[in-house]
């Protein structure tokens, strides 16, 4: 992944509304999520689903597959692959790295929506 690929995705994430539909659709798996299940729990307008899930298409986020009536969104994981390891690729690589910390995990009123 180069620099201008990383930032148009980043670029898409940077949306509020569309880092909850990414993160929904990551937890979702390679089932994926239909648009009404998705627009059920984000509790948005059709229109606004509708355009944030064009961006996420667009930069291959996303993937789309209809199934008969039924449209259903998949995160693309090869896509956020490379972008994770596009962002680490070069962790400290000019300095000593700092010990690793875990994390505390946060409780679970942390939620996506």
């Amino acid at each position: 992944m180069n620099t201008d690929d990383a930032a148009a995705h980043l670029e898409a994430l940077g949306n509020p509304t569309r880092l909850k539909i990414y993160r929904l659709l990551v937890r979702a798996g390679e089932e994926g999520m239909s648009v009404g299940n998705l627009q059920a729990k984000l509790e948005i307008a059709p229109s606004t689903l509708s355009h944030h899930l064009k961006a996420l298409v667009l930069v291959g986020l996303v993937t789309q597959e209809r199934q008969s009536t039924t449209l259903i969104c998949r995160a693309n994981y090869d896509v956020m692959h490379s972008l994770v390891d596009f962002l680490v690729a070069e962790c400290c690589v000019d300095s000593a790295c700092p010990p690793h910390q875990h994390p505390k995990r946060r409780a679970r009123s942390a939620s996506i929506v």
